[in-house]
C-alpha cells in the first residue's frame, strides 16, 4: 500500500523540479514597483521556490514572480550592491560597503543620518526563508550575517607611490560591488562552486594603477564561523584572513569597476556590467565577458611605482575587438544596476528608471545571449 501511494509523490516531485527549471516559463518581465531615492543595484532569482531579489542600496526586496511584495529589509545605512542566490544553501548573498568616500557620504546625506563610520565592506548573507513582510530590521531581526572582506579594505586603506605622488587605494580599490557562485576559474570540475568578489575600481584618468578589473576567490564552506549579527555602529572584524586567490583581468578604465558580476553556468563564462570609463586610450565598453574555461596565468601589473606578480584572467575571444588595445567587450545599456543568469542563454536585466518625483524602480527584462560581432544579448519579445 505504501509503495502504490509513495510512486505518484515521487513523480509529482520530479515534476514540479523539472517545472522550477523551466526557464521558458519564467515571466518575460517582473516590475519591483518605487523603492524610494536610492538606485537599484542588483537582482537574483531563486527560481525552485519562485522569488525575486531586488537591492536598492539601502534595502533588499522580496517579490513573487509576479510581481508582488512578501517582504524587505530595511535601516542599511551602507551600500547594499550586487547579489546572487546559493543555491547550495538557498540563500542571498550580496555586497555591504561602509566608508568615508563621496559615495558613502553621499548615502547618508541623503538617508539623514550623521553617523560617521569607519571602512568596512562584507558580504551580507539573507535567509530569504524569514523576509516574509515589509521594513524587517537589517540590524534588529535574526535574517542576516555578515562576513568581513579583510582583503579589499585593506588594499582599500592603502597608498601607493607613482610618478605623481602618493595616491590614495592600492588598485585604486573603492570597495566591492560584484558578487558571483562560480567553478574554479579553468577547472573541469563545475561541482564546487566558490564565492567571487569583484572590487569597485575609481576611474580616475590620471593614474594607470586601475585599468584591471579585481577577483577575490573565497571558500565559504566554512563561513558559519565568521558570520555575525549587523551592527552598525561598531563594525565588526569577523572574516576570512586573506582569499583563496586574486585574479586581475584587463578591462581598461570603468567608473567603480564590476558593478554586477554573474557567472552563467550555460556557456560557463562570467559577465561583468560596469559604468563605461573615461579613459580616451580605451574603448571603454559597458560589458565584459571573463572566459573561465581558460585557466590563470602569471603575469605583471603596475602598482604604483612597482611592478608586481598577479594571477591574470582572460576576456572572452568573441565580439568586437578595439584595434589598439586588443580589449574585447561589448556596448550595452543595461546590466550595471542587474544581471542575472538564468539558463539555457536566458538573462533578467535590469532597466532601472527615475521618476519625475525621484522615486527609483526596476523593471527586469528576459533577454537571450547573442554574443556576436553587432549585439550581445537581445530582448526576448
Amino acid at each position: 500500500m505504501k509503495k502504490i501511494f509513495l510512486l505518484p509523490i515521487f513523480f509529482i516531485t520530479l515534476a514540479l523540479s523539472a517545472r522550477s527549471q523551466n526557464v521558458t516559463s519564467l515571466p518575460d518581465s517582473i516590475y519591483s514597483g518605487e523603492q524610494g531615492k536610492m538606485h537599484v543595484q542588483g537582482v537574483a532569482v531563486d527560481k525552485a521556490n519562485g522569488y525575486v531579489y531586488f537591492s536598492f542600496t539601502d534595502r533588499l526586496i522580496k517579490m513573487d514572480l509576479s510581481g508582488k511584495l512578501i517582504g524587505s529589509v530595511t535601516g542599511f545605512v551602507g551600500h547594499l550592491g550586487d547579489l546572487d542566490f546559493n543555491a547550495a544553501d538557498g540563500k542571498i548573498y550580496g555586497s555591504l560597503e561602509y566608508k568615508n568616500d563621496a559615495i558613502g557620504k553621499g548615502i547618508r546625506k541623503s538617508l539623514g543620518v550623521q553617523n560617521n563610520n569607519e571602512n568596512g565592506f562584507y558580504i551580507a548573507i539573507f535567509d530569504g526563508s524569514r523576509i516574509v513582510r515589509p521594513d524587517m530590521s537589517a540590524e534588529k531581526e535574526d535574517l542576516l550575517r555578515t562576513v568581513y572582506i579583510k582583503e579589499a579594505v585593506k588594499d582599500y586603506q592603502d597608498s601607493v607611490q607613482t610618478a605623481n605622488g602618493k595616491k590614495p587605494h592600492r588598485f585604486a580599490c573603492s570597495g566591492i560591488d560584484g558578487v558571483a557562485f562560480a567553478p574554479a576559474i579553468g577547472s573541469a570540475d563545475t561541482n564546487k562552486k566558490y564565492l567571487y568578489v569583484a572590487y569597485g575600481v575609481y576611474g580616475d584618468t590620471d593614474r594607470d594603477d586601475n585599468d584591471h578589473q579585481v577577483l577575490l576567490k573565497y571558500d565559504i564552506a566554512n563561513w558559519d564561523k565568521y558570520g555575525q549579527q549587523l551592527s552598525q555602529d561598531k563594525l565588526h572584524h569577523s572574516g576570512p584572513e586573506k582569499p583563496l586567490d586574486k585574479y586581475f583581468v584587463k578591462t581598461g578604465s570603468t567608473r567603480y569597476g564590476i558593478q554586477n558580476l554573474a557567472y552563467d553556468a550555460y556557456t560557463g563564462n562570467f559577465f561583468a556590467a560596469v559604468y563605461r570609463g573615461a579613459k580616451t586610450q580605451f574603448p571603454n565598453y559597458d560589458l565584459f565577458v571573463i572566459d573561465a574555461h581558460q585557466k590563470p596565468v602569471k603575469g605583471q601589473i603596475s602598482s604604483g611605482t612597482e611592478t608586481i606578480k598577479v594571477q591574470t584572467l582572460s576576456l572572452l575571444h568573441a565580439g568586437p575587438k578595439d584595434a589598439n588595445t586588443g580589449i574585447r567587450g561589448w556596448r550595452f545599456e543595461w546590466g550595471a544596476t542587474g544581471l542575472c543568469p538564468l539558463g539555457d542563454g536566458l538573462f533578467y536585466i535590469s532597466h532601472n528608471k527615475k521618476n519625475k518625483d525621484g522615486q527609483e524602480q526596476s523593471t527586469i527584462y528576459k533577454y537571450k545571449w547573442v554574443g556576436d560581432a553587432q549585439n550581445s544579448f537581445i530582448l526576448v519579445k
